[in-house]
């Protein structure tokens, strides 16, 4: 078994990839992040993490007032080399834009959900939430698997420090004030 050429396209120019890569270079696999510099690609998604996707998905669509919109998987550009897909977003719908549109800018985002998974828990726990506060992404949710169910770790920025606070972690049911009334039942994961 021989290995397939490398593709001239995965060779970093100097100073690394910047966002606008994502939507030039032609061939990149989906979900395909940019993250300091760096282009991140996702492994195969596993059951729960489409499932909670859904789940979050469908009830925040039911639950978000008319002046915001449900996303998911779209890239947020949060600077010239960085440019990650949080699994879910919540966006003003003001912003929302065309059909054609391939990313968001940090005003636009209300809130930034990403659920964890083994390859990329070090980013999703660490790095993207940095780079979401840095940017004054206002709410950020994990979700962890917490032996079949979702936990979700709510945090709100503290604007004067630009860093998140946890506010909660919800294992049943999430019911939150902000950013707008939300109350979703977690065991529901296993009946989408």
């Amino acid at each position: 078994m021989t290995a397939e050429p490398f593709p001239q396209w995965l060779r970093p120019p100097p100073g690394g990839f910047v966002a606008e890569d994502l939507d030039r270079l032609p061939d990149l696999p989906p979900h395909t992040e940019l993250i300091d510099g760096s282009f991140v690609f996702a492994s195969p998604r596993v059951k729960f993490h489409v499932q909670v996707i859904s789940l979050l998905e469908s009830a925040l669509g039911r639950l978000a007032p008319a002046g915001m919109r449900v996303r998911r998987e779209m890239t947020v550009t949060l600077g010239r080399d960085q440019r990650p897909e949080p699994d879910v977003l919540v966006v003003r719908a003001h912003t929302d834009g065309g059909l054609e549109r391939t990313t968001y800018w940090p005003d636009e985002v209300v809130l930034a959900v990403e659920v964890v998974s083994i390859e990329s828990r070090t980013r999703d726990r660490e790095r993207k939430p940095q780079l979401y506060a840095k940017a004054g992404i206002a709410y950020f949710w994990r979700v962890e698997n917490g032996d079949g169910h979702p936990v979700v770790y709510v945090y709100e920025l503290d604007p004067a420090t630009k860093t998140y606070a946890l506010t909660g972690i919800h294992h049943d049911r999430l019911r939150l004030s902000v950013p707008f009334h939300i109350d979703i039942d977690l065991t529901g994961i296993g009946r989408r």
